[in-house]
């Protein structure tokens, strides 16, 4: 079981994921709901991941990077 809180640098790395997220939507012309429709979840899951409150599982940084039109390493790397 994780710990509660998370340590800071999980928060930190899941900020920077958020922001890759969020600068690869807004680079494919894509608003949070067209991109949620795309990957099949609700728009607020994307908000969530993008503001780093929730982290996309394995299944749906595949679908992001494809509808992004990027790699998932680009997403992801440190």
């Amino acid at each position: 079981m994780p710990p509660d809180p998370p340590p800071d640098w999980e928060l930190a790395r899941r900020r920077v994921i958020g922001g890759r997220i969020r600068d690869a939507r807004l680079r494919a012309n894509l608003t949070q709901m067209r991109l949620a429709e795309r990957i099949g979840v609700d728009h607020r899951t994307v908000h969530r991941w993008e503001y780093a409150t929730s982290v996309p599982n394995l299944s749906n940084l595949l679908l992001l990077a494809d509808a992004c039109g990027v790699s998932i390493v680009d997403l992801v790397r440190e």
